[in-house]
């Protein structure tokens, strides 16, 4: 189930360039002394200094590029209130193509123009299933769906960050990856498990967005009633049964956060990296310091912050609850 490690090894090589390598940083410094769990090595990937701020430029990148001439005269749509939304544009300007993106209205404002300012046109709906069904009709009407999460585009996306993740820190023996709809965490899975087998990869979601844990116990893809958490980029209110499929082949386990715990954790980013992340960003470093902080004690873990678009404002207004 998903690509091979050849594949994933062929894809990345050709992803230089247009995608950018991001660092990893071991976690060494004095200020996280106290924090990390006990006798852990900790190495972060760096993932939010990506193209747009996230791993979602890789699979849009790779998705847009395998269009046919008629779908990209087309152009692309795609429904997303964050990080995709961007990777889209992105990668449909890269192409020369139109992109239509549907967002909430309750989207940050600085996502809605980052999108506008890469030449995308954004149509705005009352929610994300709203999003949704416009990004339907528009897929039926002819668009090219870009989809934020299920495709093999977007699982073999992020397999190549799990590959550059192994080959940048060959030892790591823990991952710890935020779960949203399942393409980051599968993908990368596929590749970490096919590169070093005894590797163990956790997933983390927020209690008030779990549909990939309830998937994985329900041994099919599952849907919630209602998505409850501040980490919007974490907020799938489905499972698909493509990126299912990958994140049962590969991952271990899933462990549960409170959005308190990414605020926390954002907030210990700023203070040690001063880097301001948004929730997702930070659910990584929460699962670490919180539910799996004695399970992965001596180990060496790698996670990682999977990007940060979020404006001052809206951070600000988060950190607030604090």
């Amino acid at each position: 189930m998903g690509p091979t490690l050849s594949e994933i090894a062929t894809i990345a090589e050709k992803l230089h360039g247009p995608l950018l390598k991001t660092p990893v940083l071991p976690l060494t410094a004095s200020r996280w002394h106290g924090l990390l769990p006990t006798n852990a090595r900790v190495t972060l990937k760096l993932e939010l200094f990506q193209q747009t701020g996230s791993f979602k430029a890789r699979g849009a990148f790779l998705g847009i590029q395998q269009l046919t001439d008629d779908q990209r005269r087309a152009g692309v749509v795609a429904a997303s209130g964050g990080n995709h939304a961007l990777a889209v544009s992105w990668a449909a300007q890269v192409a020369g193509i139109d992109a239509l993106i549907t967002m909430p209205r309750a989207t940050d404002p600085a996502r809605i123009a980052g999108c506008q300012a890469m030449g995308a046109t954004v149509q705005l709906c009352d929610d994300m299933a709203g999003a949704f069904a416009v990004m339907k009709e528009a897929a039926d009407q002819g668009h090219a769906l870009i989809h934020p999460f299920e495709g093999a585009y977007m699982t073999l996306g992020a397999a190549t960050c799990g590959y550059e993740f192994h080959q940048q820190a060959s030892d790591i023996d823990t991952f710890i990856v935020p779960v949203g709809g399942g393409g980051l965490i599968g993908g990368m899975a596929c590749a970490i498990k096919q590169s070093k087998p005894d590797a163990q990869v956790f997933g983390v979601e927020p209690v008030g967005a779990d549909t990939m844990y309830r998937s994985l116990n329900a041994g099919s893809p599952q849907k919630i009633d209602q998505v409850l958490t501040i980490a919007d980029s974490l907020g799938a209110p489905f499972a698909l049964p493509h990126s299912f499929a990958v994140a049962q082949a590969y991952v271990d386990e899933i462990v549960h956060i409170e959005d308190r715990a990414m605020l926390e954790a954002m907030r210990i980013y700023q203070d040690n990296l001063r880097i301001t992340a948004e929730p997702a960003c930070a659910a990584s470093l929460a699962a670490l310091i919180g539910p799996l902080r004695d399970r992965v004690a001596g180990r060496h873990v790698g996670i990682i912050a999977c990007g940060s678009n979020i404006s001052l404002a809206r951070y600000v207004e988060l950190m607030a609850a604090l």
